[in-house]
């Protein structure tokens, strides 16, 4: 239960000659939350204080601790409201080449990249707090994996590719080597390595020729 959930019980009547206390005031969430990953990205959790998340969203400290009692439930909530990729936002570019290629933007490099930072952050608490490993997967690896998933599906729909291709073991290859890339290798994740990972393993392994090869 969060915190949330306690506020949103049923309505109490004030009993007469009882003061009503300051009704809560939800609208800096979107800011604390999204200062909260900011900080944990760049400091992890360990590193990360509630007065670092109140300095960044420009609140009170005391703003923060009435919404959230805790780091952890603090964090929680900040990871489970990460904006996730839409599969149905995915272009269609006719071939799964193109529609890979498709997915590599510049903001969706940075922020791929930024979601990594935080689950770095955050590796050491994962056995600790269940609630922080169920967000992590479903905002940070579930969404990317789907998104490979939709469009091996779509290029089987389509007959470019056989329907015997094990969607689910692809679907988590370039995600994997992205996470390895960024957390272990603590090298940037480019274009180039993107395409890379589509050309020289993707491919290959759905019986699909890359450009130019012989």
């Amino acid at each position: 239960m969060t915190p949330l959930d306690l506020v949103q019980g049923p309505a109490q009547v004030p009993e007469p000659g009882v003061r009503l206390g300051r009704r809560r005031d939800h609208t800096r969430d979107p800011e604390i939350l999204a200062a909260t990953l900011d900080v944990l990205a760049e400091t992890g959790y360990d590193g990360m204080t509630v007065d670092m998340v109140a300095s960044r969203a420009k609140a009170g400290k005391a703003t923060v601790y009435r919404r959230w009692s805790s780091k952890s439930e603090l964090v929680i909530d900040a990871v489970a409201c990460m904006k996730k990729l839409d599969p149905l936002s995915l272009a269609d570019t006719g071939t799964l080449r193109g529609d890979l290629v498709a997915m590599i933007r510049p903001h969706s490099i940075e922020d791929g990249e930024r979601k990594l930072r935080v689950m770095a952050g955050v590796v050491s608490l994962l056995s600790r707090e269940p609630e922080l490993a169920e967000a992590v997967e479903e905002a940070i690896v579930r969404p990317r994996a789907e998104a490979y998933r939709v469009l091996l599906h779509r290029a089987i729909d389509r007959g470019e590719i056989s329907g015997e291709v094990d969607v689910d073991t692809l679907a988590m290859v370039v995600p994997g080597m992205v996470a390895q890339r960024v957390l272990l290798q603590r090298k940037p994740v480019d274009r180039a390595f993107l395409v890379s990972l589509i050309d020289g393993i993707i491919l290959p392994a759905v019986g699909l020729r890359p450009p130019g090869a012989a």
